[in-house]
C-alpha cells in the first residue's frame, strides 16, 4: 500500500500509527502541500479533493482519513475494529464524534486559525467564531472526560485502543500547538499519555511534534 500523506499532517497521523501497530507495511510518498503538489493535475487525478491523505492499494484508491483506517483494519483484521456489531458500531460512533464534531470546532475554530492564517476569517469575525469555539470544544472535552473514556482502561476502547483512539488523539493533540491546558479533564490526560507511549507513536509523529515545538517558539518569541 502507498500513503500520499504530509509528514505532521492531523489526517495522515493516525493512519501511519495504526498501520505501524497493525503490522501493515505503508509506502510513505510526500506530498508537499508547501509547494502545492497536492494541487497539481497528476494528484488531482487521483484525489480531486485536492488533500491528504489518499491511500493506493494496487490501484484501489481510497481518501479521507477515517474511511482509510477502516479499511486498514479490515484487512489486517486489526483488533482495534471489533467485528461484532455492537462493538464496531461503538467504534464507528466514536470516530464520528470526533470527525464531524470535535475536529470541526477544536482544528477549525481554535487552532488553525492561529498557526495558519489563512483558514482564518478577518480579524473582528474570527474572534467571536473563535470565542465561541473556544466554549464548544471545552463542553466536548468533558464529554469525552466525563462519558466517553472510564476508569476501566486508558483508552476508548478500554484496555486496548480501537481505531477512535487513533484518530481522537490526532485531532486532540493538535491543541499542543497553541498551548492548549488539558490538565481539567484527568482522563483526557491520562489518554493522551497512554497513546504517546505507544510505539507507534515516535514513528507517526515526528512531524507534527518539529511543527508543533517550532510554531510555540514563534509564540514566544
Amino acid at each position: 500500500m502507498k500513503l500520499h500523506f504530509f509528514d505532521g499532517s492531523t489526517t495522515c497521523r493516525p493512519i501511519v500509527m495504526l498501520a505501524h501497530e497493525a503490522g501493515v507495511p505503508l509506502e510513505l510518498v510526500p506530498v508537499n502541500l508547501l509547494a502545492g503538489e497536492h494541487m497539481q493535475p497528476d494528484y488531482l487525478a487521483k484525489n480531486p479533493n485536492g488533500k491528504v491523505p489518499l491511500l493506493d492499494d494496487n490501484g484501489f484508491l481510497l481518501t479521507e482519513s477515517s474511511a482509510i483506517l477502516k479499511y486498514i483494519a479490515e484487512v489486517s483484521h486489526s483488533p482495534a475494529y471489533p467485528s461484532d456489531p455492537q462493538g464496531r458500531a461503538r467504534v464507528n460512533s466514536q470516530m464520528d464524534w470526533f470527525n464531524t464534531g470535535f475536529y470541526r470546532c477544536f482544528a477549525y475554530g481554535v487552532v488553525y486559525p492561529d498557526v495558519m492564517p489563512h483558514t482564518a476569517y478577518p480579524p473582528a469575525a474570527q474572534e467571536v467564531v473563535t470565542a465561541a469555539a473556544r466554549q464548544e470544544a471545552q463542553s466536548m472535552l468533558r464529554i469525552l472526560n466525563d462519558h466517553m473514556l472510564t476508569d476501566a482502561g486508558a483508552y476508548l476502547g478500554g484496555t486496548q485502543p480501537n481505531l477512535a483512539d487513533f484518530l481522537g488523539v490526532a485531532f486532540t493533540t493538535i491543541g499542543e500547538m497553541v498551548g492548549h491546558d488539558f490538565s481539567d479533564h484527568r482522563r483526557v490526560v491520562r489518554w493522551i499519555a497512554a497513546m504517546k507511549a505507544r510505539p507507534s507513536w515516535a514513528a507517526a509523529n515526528g512531524g507534527f511534534e518539529a511543527w508543533r515545538d517550532a510554531t510555540l517558539a514563534r509564540r514566544a518569541a
